[in-house]
């Protein structure tokens, strides 16, 4: 009897061929972190429950009822033991997802292991005519390189599953397409080091170190030879203005070269930065060779370069490109997920470089295991990983092996005071009047404050020719549209003052004469002197960075610690761009934020669990961005009017929101629930959840975006 696993109306592939294509490619993918044995038995042993007699009448098209074909193999894993039992999970959510172990009360019903164990399910064993059980020979981990092996067993179990998934994927797709092509996986890493190399060879000449040309090509140098070391943890802590970008992949493409490594991921904070460093790769390595893969790009075209387009598409799902750009939501999420379309990538993570753009921002909530799965993937991944700042934050206590950093900067101390564009200087305390007329005196300033409400009121009273206003109260393409007029008149030395949230801190190249921060944490503080004197046109004393705190206070979410502790140091008289006094700050905060670095006890649920995991709670916790926002589509141009009519013609899109978000803001429950009672808003769709159009276009104004004051009262009237 032939066993059929799929069809694609012609021809069939039989469940032997399938489970034979996936195995070779999860064994593949395994073998890339030397667990060969696992992929290939996974993959093997996934779909035996097609077998059955029951599957085999649903896939001729003779029965209509759902056949379970998952719970077959995780069974024969479960009764075989040993080692085997690993693969329970993983064989057992290849399409639902990792599970929750769940407990002894439950029924088949339930979506958790223990539910899947009691399911009844067709007669398979017709599997044992064609399949036999492969050997698993190899350990998942070195239980030596692990503080919390159970911790361990968790990540080995999301990396095989990944190594499942894709292979799944991958298969059943190259017999859906009758072996067609469309997947692109990009040219080599050696390719692409000797791209790298053109562009930069007229840098590496200059040893002039009194230049800041000078300086970079130092920089550049020392990365470019310390990516001969071996794999590890290292640091690479630049100041301002040092060419970290450029720096940080050389070091990389080197070192993925010597260590035959197969790709470099970039994680990033800031989609703003990621488009714009995303650009710059692909300016020298070619297009083809970078993947830009975050909430605000996706590859989907009905344009005539819809094939390259579509293996970019492709590409997104398993990341499988020389170099992929990404952010920490995107990386840490997927690491923690247990959905097969966000778990499908997680094996191209292994063997990689990670670099961690604005390292400092990594995410306090989760630090702990973020830095866990980080000490995980050098250890038993075979990842390196650079630590990317000016700023560099003390996560060393956090490691919980022998792991050491190498620092890639050259005379780091040195770089730093060669850098220096700037003078910090204390205000103390503030009303808003006072601030309001030592910004009049100003040529060219920029005013950075903690809640936008303050800076939509601070510019209503300066409000005149040459003030502007920047703040996420702005939809991306009004703000990119400021951003330019500003530059303008910073170049043209025209009168210009910008008051603004800390959304200019980061990817934002712009050059005032002076800065005024509101009290923040230091590394925003250091982020926004980097505004200040950027080109290094004049003496740093010359250039005041004022740091100051309002009479009225006002609640900063998620701040008032990092507020606190830079609060303290200065209160001591440090300088604020001095490294020990940014390493103290950074041990102040992590001890004042304790067991909140780990705020949803992530860690807690791969603890002494004996394998009882809770793969599902977890992947539905781990959140780096709470949902406590709505998103406003603001209809004020002829493009966003097309884009509207759209959505709301087609409905829900990757496409469609992509255009879209160039149109949003998103704003809080409370303000929403204002606006929405006072009939400002309406839903764009019955279908999008969360998703309004703003209906009184007078509540959104050219200067400040969208008004946030809201009388309450307004709702009476409707």
């Amino acid at each position: 009897m032939e066993y059929i696993a799929h069809t694609n109306g012609q021809n069939v592939q039989t469940i032997k061929d399938h489970l034979q294509g996936t195995a070779k490619l999860a064994g593949d993918f395994a073998g890339k972190f030397g667990k060969q044995d696992w992929g290939y038995c996974c993959g093997m042993l996934h779909d035996i429950g097609k077998y059955s007699a029951d599957f085999q009448k649903r896939i001729a098209g003779t029965c209509e009822r759902k056949v379970d074909h998952a719970t077959a193999g995780a069974r024969v894993c479960k009764e075989k033991g040993g080692k085997y039992c690993f693969l329970e999970y993983c064989i057992a959510g290849h399409h639902a997802g990792l599970a929750d172990f769940g407990c002894s009360f439950d029924t088949a019903g339930d979506a958790t292991l223990m539910g899947r164990r009691q399911k009844k399910i067709s007669d398979y064993t017709a599997y044992k005519t064609e399949i036999e059980v492969p050997e698993i020979s190899s350990d998942p981990f070195d239980l030596s390189k692990t503080a919390n092996p159970d911790f361990s067993l968790s990540v080995f179990m999301r990396m095989v599953y990944s190594c499942l998934v894709d292979a799944d994927f991958l298969d059943t797709e190259a017999f859906m397409n009758e072996g067609k092509e469309e997947r692109d996986s990009g040219e080599s890493i050696e390719i692409l080091l000797e791209k790298l190399e053109k562009h930069i060879s007229g840098w590496l000449n200059n040893r002039d170190t009194d230049t800041v040309n000078g300086r970079r090509s130092e920089i550049l140098r020392s990365c470019l030879k310390k990516g001969k070391s071996p794999k590890g943890l290292f640091r690479l802590t630049v100041p301002t203005g040092g060419g970290k970008t450029i720096a940080s992949l050389a070091f990389a493409l080197r070192h993925a070269m010597e260590n035959q490594m197969d790709r470099v991921i970039y994680v990033i904070p800031y989609t703003s930065i990621i488009e714009q460093n995303a650009k710059v790769f692909r300016d020298f390595l070619g297009g083809a060779n970078v993947l830009e893969n975050h909430c605000n790009v996706d590859y989907e075209s009905e344009e005539n370069n819809a094939e390259e387009l579509r293996a970019m598409q492709l590409a997104a799902e398993n990341w499988d490109k020389p170099v992929v750009v990404t952010t920490n939501v995107q990386f840490f999420e997927s690491l923690f997920a247990n959905k097969s379309s966000k778990c499908r990538k997680l094996h191209n993570i292994a063997n990689s470089v990670i670099i961690f753009d604005e390292a400092q921002m990594l995410p306090n909530d989760y630090l702990k295991p973020c830095i866990a799965m980080i000490e995980e993937l050098i250890n038993n991944y075979g990842a390196s990983v650079v630590l990317c700042t000016a700023t560099q934050p003390a996560l060393t206590s956090f490691f919980q092996g022998e792991i050491s950093a190498t620092e890639l900067c050259p005379r780091m101390q040195e770089q730093f005071a060669f850098f220096k564009r700037t003078v910090f200087e204390d205000l103390g305390v503030v009303t808003e009047d006072c601030l309001i007329k030592q910004l009049q005196e100003e040529q060219q300033a920029l005013c950075i404050v903690n809640t936008k409400k303050r800076a939509q009121r601070i510019y209503k009273e300066l409000k005149g020719e040459g003030v502007y206003h920047l703040s996420t109260s702005m939809y991306p393409a009004h703000r990119k549209r400021v951003l330019d007029e500003i530059r303008e008149k910073l170049r043209s030395n025209e009168k210009c003052i910008l008051i603004s949230t800390s959304l200019v801190e980061a990817g934002v190249d712009l050059d005032f004469h002076s800065v005024y921060r509101e009290l923040a944490g230091v590394d925003s503080m250091i982020q926004a002197a980097g505004r200040c004197n950027r080109e290094g046109l004049r003496e740093a004393e010359n250039s005041k960075v004022f740091i100051f705190r309002f009479e009225e206070k006002e609640a900063v979410l998620g701040q008032r610690q990092q507020i606190d502790a830079a609060k303290s140091l200065i209160a001591d008289g440090r300088d604020l761009s001095d490294m020990e006094t940014i390493t103290k700050y950074f041990e102040m905060l992590y001890h004042i934020k304790g067991d909140s670095l780990d705020k949803k006890k992530i860690l807690d649920e791969f603890t002494n669990k004996k394998m009882k995991y809770n793969f599902a709670k977890v992947g539905k916790e781990f959140k780096l961005i709470e949902q406590n926002t709505k998103t406003i589509f603001v209809n004020r141009e002829e493009t966003a009017d097309e884009t509207l009519q759209e959505l709301q013609r087609k409905g829900f899109t990757r496409s469609g929101m992509r255009r879209a978000s160039q149109y949003c803001i998103n704003v809080y429950d409370q303000t929403f629930d204002k606006m929405y009672g006072a009939g400002m808003l309406q839903p764009v769709s019955e279908d999008m959840k969360d998703f309004y159009v703003l209906t009184d276009n007078s509540r959104y104004t050219k200067e400040m975006g969208l008004e946030l004051e809201i009388d309450n009262g307004m709702a009476l009237f409707f």
